[in-house]
């Protein structure tokens, strides 16, 4: 039987859908492109916002235009948190995406439609664990699930628990596993990735302290981490050993401390410019980050008082988001809602800002040699991602997916980095 999986939202939604592809392939299934006649279609969604539940909706619509006699299958975070609002054949949570293959065979057996939502406040980590990463160069590894810090703007927490980890040594093992495949960069992901360990007596700082040793790792990267979270042994870890990408995305949400206690974020701004000076220290080191502006009660001042703090920092990089209302949070109980288009003006206005910044760090780096990774894309281009996670373009001269080459950072053209191979 052929299958559609769509994956929507975060790194840690397109691990468990690489799971899920791997359970499938094992079982005999054949994956195919979503947009393909299927026999079954598999939506793992997203529920971050308002217009990721609507993405959802919109995928799930579409595997029934696809093919209308096709099992549909819902899983994730709108389903978790809406499970009424799905009209499909199964509808999964956030638990149970290993059965997938039971789930299946029972429905193909009982044709009853199933819904298997449970509460995710004491909830076990679900084992799970991948050996390959389709058409990807760099593994991500799921390490952590859930959040417990409940920030007013965000359904997360309702829609995935409290936090729960991945026993160390299953970790460790997939990671070997990987690395003797031949990936040579681990992604580290979680919904809370720096509250690894809380709650099984470990921590992330110990868990990376052995994955370095690994044999024949090449590089490890966080995908994200809170500012008050970074621990002395990670800031040691991240300057002193090679395997770690010298590349920390770190979410500051808003530069304003009105703005950030109303968010209900567990720093003030100057508490993050600390940690902020702290991590300069280690040569070369990116910080990226998360912005929400437009949050309710965000006046002109407040915003003000954020573009201040961003040109403190000066980020390599701004993911900048409008807040965004989330039915079931806090903030949408809110007074003093912004208006769209002042939110669309503080966008641009951070989004310019971010792009000088951007431009301003690649240049910094023209003439400085790295090494990485080769990624051949789809349209030809050979792209190399730095150590501090710059996408370089290189002349590909044969050279593999997923080969380590060394090259020189030569030319930035607005946003577009070039480097040159110098030594195979």
């Amino acid at each position: 039987m052929k299958v559609g999986i769509s994956s929507l939202g975060c790194k840690v939604n397109i691990y468990e859908s690489e799971v899920v592809t791997e359970l499938l392939k094992k079982a005999g299934y054949e994956i195919v492109d979503f947009d393909e006649v299927a026999d079954i279609y598999i939506i793992n969604t997203c529920s971050v916002t308002n217009e990721s539940d609507k993405k959802s909706r919109k995928m799930i619509n579409r595997a029934k235009r696809n093919n209308e006699n096709a099992i549909i299958i819902v899983m994730g975070c709108y389903s978790q948190i809406s499970p009424d609002e799905i009209d499909a054949d199964i509808v999964l949570g956030n638990k149970d995406k290993t059965k997938i293959v039971q789930l299946i065979e029972e429905y193909q057996k009982k044709r009853a439609k199933n819904k298997k939502i449970y509460d995710l406040s004491n909830t076990p980590f679900e084992k799970m664990e991948i050996t390959k990463f389709e058409n990807h160069t760099r593994a991500f590894v799921k390490i952590q699930d859930g959040c417990n810090a409940f920030c007013s703007y965000c359904i997360i927490p309702y829609t995935r628990g409290r936090v729960r980890s991945k026993d160390k040594n299953d970790v460790i093992r997939e990671v070997k596993k990987l690395v003797s495949d031949g990936y040579k960069e681990i992604v580290l992901t979680g919904i809370h990735t720096g509250r690894y360990g809380i709650d099984i007596g470990t921590s992330l700082e110990e868990l990376l302290s052995e994955l370095v040793k690994i044999p024949n790792i090449y590089r490890i990267r966080l995908s994200s981490i809170e500012i008050n979270e970074i621990t002395p042994k990670i800031i040691s870890l991240l300057k002193n050993n090679k395997v770690m990408a010298k590349h920390l995305h770190i979410p500051l949400q808003s530069g304003s401390n009105k703005i950030l206690k109303l968010m209900n974020r567990r720093y003030n701004k100057e508490e993050f410019l600390t940690m902020v000076d702290n991590l300069r220290q280690i040569p070369d080191i990116s910080l990226t980050t998360d912005l929400i502006v437009g949050f309710p009660n965000e006046e002109d001042d407040d915003f003000k008082e954020t573009v201040a703090t961003l040109n403190k920092i000066k980020f390599t990089k701004i993911h900048t988001f409008p807040y965004s209302r989330r039915k079931g949070t806090p903030a949408d109980k809110m007074e003093n809602q912004v208006a769209p288009e002042i939110k669309k003006k503080r966008v641009r206005e951070i989004i310019n800002l971010s792009n000088k910044l951007e431009n301003e760090y690649y240049k910094s780096k023209i003439g400085k040699e790295y090494d990485g990774v080769i990624e051949i894309h789809q349209n030809g281009t050979t792209i190399v991602h730095t150590t501090n996670f710059i996408p370089v373009v290189i002349k590909n001269d044969n050279f593999k997916n997923g080969e380590v080459v060394k090259f020189k950072i030569t030319k930035v053209d607005g946003l577009n980095v070039y480097g040159e191979i110098f030594n195979h």
